[in-house]
Parts: structure tokens; C-alpha cells; sequence
């Protein structure tokens, strides 16, 4: 992954697109084994760039068009860790089988992580947004066939060219109803029960530590 600094100067430069990933864990999200052969890993994107409704193909990987809202993704200066959202609509569904092209509501797909591991809900998944520009989408995202926002370079796979991806862990489900469901996301340095550093200094291990009176 490169920062495309060359682009982002420019006068005109081209649109961010902002990409998601939801990657489960087998045995906690999925069954062990996971004999049902089920993706562990979901890509989509909320259409809000380029005015698409339809697939969005980067590095070779397709991201499904999916309602949803993600928000809280703001940096502060004042040092609080942000803790973003992503809200779901309830009312149409994530594709869960690439072969039957199988759409399910979030609900029911809560369903099926919570008979792996009950009360679940995804906690502990990793989220990660990506953000490439669209001078680095793959050229089949384009009726012409060719990146018109690259002309000149070989954009026929994509170009590896995007912003610093952003981890996240869902920390809590914190709305489900028949319209939404939501949840809110951790940094990994935000995480409960998490020493820093995670090993703890004792006089045993390092002498010179001093001693509180």
C-alpha cells in the first residue's frame, strides 16, 4: 500500500471511494472447520462515491453495493480515540453465498453467528476501511474499459494506491430492530481489559524498577 501523495496534490485530484471489510473468525463467528464453506471475509460499500449502485471491483476483490451508514470516523485533536458506527438497513441483506448469490437480512445473519458462539452478535470481528482514490479502481469498474481517471498506467488489475487502512473491532451490537442494526467499533488500542504494555514490569523480572511507598 502506497499513500498516493502525487494525486492528492493535485488541483483535481480524483475521488476517495471508501471500501469496507468484514472479516469472521472461524469457531467463534463460524463453525469450526466451517463445513458449510461460508466466506469469512465480506466486502462492500455504501455507494456513496461515484454514484454507484452496483459492484465496485478493487484489486481484483468485488465489493457488493450494500445500504448501509458509517459514520464517527473523525480524528479530534483534543486525543479522543474515536469510536465510529456502522449501521446496517434491516430491511435488505448481505450476500452470505457467492455461489447462490443467497441475500440475507443482518438479522439472519446474526442468527447464524450466535448458534456458533451464543450472544455473539460479531463481537470481535475485524472491520477495516479502505479508502483508495478512483484513479486506483480496476479498469472493469468503467463502461469504457479503461480508467479514465489513469490514463497511461496499467490500471487493469488496480493499483495498490490508497489512503492508510483503517482496523476496527465491533466492540458491541448497539441497535436491532426490524429497520437498522448497529454497531460500534474499537480501535485497537481501545479495547477493555487490555494492559499497555500488555506485560506487566515487575522488581522479579527488571530489579532496577523502584519501589512505591
Amino acid at each position: 500500500m502506497a499513500i498516493p501523495f502525487a494525486e492528492l496534490n493535485k488541483i483535481n485530484p480524483s475521488s476517495i471511494i471508501e471500501l469496507f471489510e468484514l472479516e469472521l473468525t472461524v469457531g467463534t463467528h463460524i463453525t469450526t472447520g466451517n463445513p458449510l464453506g461460508l466466506p469469512t471475509v465480506y466486502r462492500f460499500h455504501a455507494g456513496a462515491n461515484l454514484n454507484n449502485f452496483g459492484e465496485i471491483v478493487y484489486r481484483q476483490n468485488s465489493y457488493q453495493r450494500v445500504v448501509v451508514k458509517a459514520e464517527g470516523f473523525e480524528k479530534k485533536s483534543s486525543g479522543v480515540i474515536p469510536r465510529p458506527t456502522i449501521t446496517f438497513s434491516n430491511l435488505g441483506g448481505i450476500i452470505q453465498n457467492q455461489q447462490t448469490q443467497q441475500v440475507i437480512t443482518m438479522s439472519d445473519f446474526l442468527i447464524g453467528v450466535n448458534q456458533v458462539t451464543p450472544n455473539n452478535d460479531l463481537i470481535d470481528a475485524k472491520f477495516t476501511r479502505k479508502m483508495p482514490l478512483a484513479s486506483s479502481l480496476d479498469d472493469e469498474n468503467f463502461t469504457t474499459g479503461s480508467n479514465p481517471y489513469n490514463t497511461g498506467v496499467d490500471t487493469s488489475n488496480g493499483l495498490d494506491d490508497r489512503l492508510k487502512d483503517e482496523i476496527y473491532t465491533i466492540d458491541r451490537k448497539a441497535i436491532e430492530n426490524r429497520q437498522v442494526v448497529q454497531f460500534e467499533l474499537s480501535g485497537a488500542n481501545d479495547l477493555e481489559n487490555k494492559l499497555i504494555p500488555q506485560r506487566v514490569v515487575t522488581r522479579d523480572i527488571f530489579p532496577a524498577v523502584g519501589r512505591f511507598v
